[in-house]
């Protein structure tokens, strides 16, 4: 890894990644053919948020925050700083002086591979924040890393400038250049869903919507009463 800060790197329209995160990272997964998902072990330390922004990325070395401290500087408005170290790292990198900092530039959250502390305070804040773990473990501000360079979180690659959606369901990386068909597609989506909705509502069933009883047919599936099965297993 090269220790270096790159100070302008091309970003999504925020406009356009702020109504794309309205759709949620469920819907917007689907839509974009299951893709981008970061992995079920970042969790929100609060409920009930949904962010979207732009990705300021810092790689840092495992117990040092040196290089936060360096992103912050390249955090604007709209943006979502995304957090990795160069080896797996649970500490507490990241507390609430971090989150006052980041809140007066603008930045609408924080995502890390690391661990967070200061939790209450962070929440009292109402800065979002989504973590691998909490820890009170301190760190130094030491080794040389690097500011928006490509990394990579549960095997998808995330630049800087990258949309970064984030809510209940988890976080999401799309791409700089994919966000308008991310748009299209997850509007595309709501409505499907939402005629689904309604077909259950008035009790179809899945089986019958999607085509799946010939789908259980074709694998193989039967019907069997409770009697016809235990003779079948006797």
């Amino acid at each position: 890894m090269k220790p270096v800060i790159v100070t302008d790197p091309p970003r999504a329209d925020l406009e356009q990644v702020t109504r794309l995160a309205d759709y949620g990272v469920a819907t917007v997964h689907e839509a974009l053919g299951r893709s981008g998902l970061l992995g079920p072990g970042l969790r929100p330390i609060q409920d009930g948020v949904r962010v979207g922004g732009t990705a300021v990325t810092a790689l840092c070395w495992p117990g040092d925050n040196l290089m936060i401290h360096a992103a912050v500087e390249q955090c604007r408005e709209g943006d979502v700083l995304v957090v990795t170290t160069t080896s797996p790292c649970q500490d507490g990198l990241f507390g609430e002086l971090f989150a006052t900092a980041l809140r007066h530039r603008g930045v609408r959250g924080l995502v890390t591979t690391t661990g967070v502390r200061d939790v209450t305070d962070l929440r009292a804040l109402g800065f979002p924040v989504w973590s691998a773990a909490i820890s009170a473990q301190g760190t130094v501000k030491a080794t040389a890393g690097a500011v928006n360079v490509p990394v990579a979180i549960g095997g998808q690659l995330i630049r800087p400038g990258d949309a970064i959606l984030a809510d209940d369901d988890g976080v999401l990386r799309v791409r700089r250049e994919d966000v308008l068909t991310g748009l299209d597609a997850a509007k595309a989506r709501l409505e499907k869903e939402a005629a689904a909705r309604e077909a259950f509502a008035t009790g179809q069933l899945g089986l019958d919507r999607y085509g799946l009883r010939e789908k259980l047919e074709a694998l193989g599936v039967r019907y069997l009463t409770a009697e016809e099965y235990e003779k079948e297993q006797a």
